[in-house]
Parts: structure tokens; C-alpha cells; sequence
């Protein structure tokens, strides 16, 4: 009996000296490659910097002209059009316009960031089966872990700032685009891929002719998810020095001002709402485009 009431002792004596062994190899690596680290990041910061103060600069209706023209443009729909204007005008009679576009600013690089990342690697996992066997536990991970974790190494590694909030945002957000590719590939008809090969299409031919066509309504479902789940961090990245309509948002919860953090909860909503019907209407005119003409 005593045996096993000294063992609890024992077992975390281990664990403290496991805790200061991780803390300090983490602080020596952050002291060690901090700063190259940083200078590698150092041209996205100045693309989200520049990207920031484009939409901060520019007239508001310039920005509504051109977010109202892309809508219609990707989705030839006159009612989502109208949607998207009114929603963006409400926000801006309510004074949260700067804050919207900093949060637009952050959002779209970071989808950016997750799409030429998370597609590379889906398309990796649907040709290799050892590849997925590895990459589908490191996804289940970053599903699955607290959003609150992925500040804590990013902040000791690049500080307080926009940088660790967009690389927060990404890591959160990745997931869905990596497994929707992976899994639009996978699920293309092994009939249509023997008769391009009896073409004599090339591996890479097949690929991007035949292969990530079929499966984009998968890939923009998943594009569509993360989106979703990039809005859904921005509150959290507002603790680190993101700022934004998160930032507004925390501030309320801070000094306990309902109104605020309603008003830019709200606004974090509507964004949400046109980002997931522009994508959803995108992704369906896409799929009718492939099937021909008469199919919308």
C-alpha cells in the first residue's frame, strides 16, 4: 500500500521536470531562430499591412463597388448582390466599418495563406496513402485541440502582433481545406480516370484537367469551412494585438458594454453569412459550368 501511495509522487516529480525540460528546449529554440523566424514572415506582414490600409485608404464606395462586383461576378446572382450591399451598408451606418475591413483584411490573407497550403497537401494525400496515414492524426490534432493553445507557441515564438495572429487563424482554419481536397480526389469516378489514361493524358495532365475539376465542390466546401472557422477565430486572435471587430468584441466583454460587443457580434455574423453564400453560390455555378451549358 505505501508502495503505490509514493508512486503519485514520484509520477509527478516526473512530469514538473518533463514541463521545465519543454519550457526551456521552446525558450532556447525561440532565443535561437526567433528572429529569423520573424524575417521569414516579415513580406507577409507587409502584404497584410498593405492590404489592410488599401481597404482603410480607399472610399467606402470604391470598396462596396468592387466587393458588391466580385459577388455578382463569381455568382451572377442579382438577389445575393443586394444582399451583400445592404449588409456591408448597415455596418457602416453603425460605425464599424474600419473594423470590418480590418477584419476582411485579416480573413481574406489568411484563407489566401490556407488555400495555397491546404490544397498542396490535400492533393499529396489523395495520391499517397502513406502520406495520408500521417497527415490524418496531425489533422485530428489541430481539430481538435483549443484554439487558446495555438496562441501560446506562436506568441513566445513571434511576440504580440498581427503575424502570430494570422499564422493562429491559419493553423485553426486549414483542416477542412486539406481534408475536402483529399477526399474530392479520392471520390472521382475510377471509371473516368481509366478512360483519360486510355487517352494517354500524363499523371499531371490528369490531375489538373480531369481530376481537381470534378472534385472542386468538395475543395470549395472545404474553402467554405474555412472561412468559417477563420471568422469564428478572430475574436480569439484580437487577445493577441489583431485588430478588428475580435478586438471590439473583447473590448466589450472587458468593460462589460453589451451593446458593443452585440453590435460587432453581429457584424462578425453578417460577414460569416456572405462570406458562406457567395462561396456556396460559387461553388454550385462552377459545378453547372462543368456539367454544361443549360445546367445552372
Amino acid at each position: 500500500m505505501s508502495v503505490w501511495n509514493e508512486f503519485p509522487a514520484l509520477s509527478r516529480e516526473t512530469l514538473v521536470e518533463m514541463r521545465k525540460s519543454l519550457d526551456n528546449a521552446y525558450r532556447g529554440f525561440t532565443r535561437e531562430y526567433g528572429e529569423s523566424i520573424e524575417a521569414f514572415f516579415d513580406p507577409l506582414l507587409q502584404f497584410l499591412i498593405a492590404f489592410e490600409k488599401l481597404l482603410l485608404s480607399t472610399p467606402w464606395w470604391i470598396v462596396l463597388a468592387v466587393i458588391v462586383g466580385l459577388t455578382f461576378a463569381a455568382t451572377r446572382s442579382r438577389k445575393l448582390s443586394v444582399g451583400v450591399l445592404v449588409s456591408l451598408i448597415v455596418i457602416g451606418l453603425l460605425g464599424m466599418w474600419e473594423d470590418t475591413m480590418s477584419t476582411l483584411s485579416i480573413i481574406t490573407v489568411s484563407t489566401l495563406v490556407a488555400i495555397a497550403l491546404g490544397v498542396p497537401v490535400g492533393i499529396a494525400m489523395a495520391t499517397s496513402n502513406r502520406f495520408q496515414s500521417f497527415a490524418t492524426p496531425v489533422l485530428d490534432v489541430m481539430q481538435t485541440m483549443p484554439a487558446f493553445v495555438y496562441l501560446i507557441p506562436v506568441v513566445m515564438l513571434l511576440g504580440i502582433g498581427k503575424v502570430p495572429g494570422l499564422i493562429a487563424v491559419v493553423i485553426y482554419a486549414i483542416p477542412p481545406v486539406i481534408r475536402l481536397t483529399n477526399l474530392g480526389i479520392r471520390l472521382v469516378d475510377r471509371e473516368v480516370l481509366e478512360a483519360a489514361d486510355a487517352y494517354g493524358v500524363t499523371r499531371w495532365q490528369r490531375l489538373f484537367q480531369v481530376q481537381l475539376p470534378l472534385a472542386m465542390p468538395n475543395i470549395m466546401a472545404g474553402i467554405n469551412q474555412t472561412i468559417m472557422m477563420a471568422l469564428a477565430m478572430v475574436v480569439i486572435a484580437s487577445m493577441i494585438g489583431v485588430a478588428g471587430l475580435g478586438q471590439q468584441v473583447l473590448r466589450s466583454i472587458n468593460n462589460q458594454y453589451f451593446a458593443l460587443g452585440l453590435l460587432n457580434g453581429s457584424a462578425i455574423v453578417l460577414l460569416a453569412i456572405v462570406f458562406d453564400r457567395v462561396s456556396q453560390a460559387y461553388a454550385k455555378r462552377s459545378q453547372a459550368h462543368l456539367r454544361g451549358p443549360g445546367s445552372e
